[in-house]
């Protein structure tokens, strides 16, 4: 196993569990993200910013293993194409994420959160895979 892909287990693996318990602290904060998804400019800075990352994540780390490690070469893919649909199709894309309830949000940052604690223990080895 790379450093990188340890890293990265450990940056996306935090960066969930992060995220999940900031909207699951505060769940208002799932409505207003659908909010400002209505301002172009943080459409714009948004999908820049997916952009950036998918491409970091892809350039350092594009491993098409069949392990753990496949999880964070999809998940730089991901962003890098939702970065891109909302950069060239935001209307589209606004109009998908406002068809989309905030009980399925939920169950997805749900998903994201196990995911986190995959990754966490993929990179720590707290429990033997």
């Amino acid at each position: 196993m790379s450093d990188i892909s340890i890293f990265l287990a450990k940056f996306w693996g935090w960066y969930f569990i992060i995220f999940f318990l900031i909207l699951s602290l505060n769940p208002t904060r799932i409505k207003q993200i659908f909010e400002d998804l209505k301002d172009q400019k943080f459409v714009i800075i948004t999908s820049f910013l997916a952009i950036i990352i998918g491409l970091i994540n892809i350039l350092f780390h594009n491993n098409w293993t069949n392990d753990w490690r496949l999880i964070i070469t999809l998940i730089g893919w991901m962003a890098l194409f939702e970065g891109l649909f909302l950069f060239i199709f935001p209307e589209k894309a606004i109009h998908w994420i406002n068809i989309i309830n905030v009980k399925f949000i939920q169950m997805v940052y749900m998903l994201l959160f196990l995911v986190g604690i995959f990754l966490l223990n993929m990179a720590y080895g707290i429990v033997l895979y």
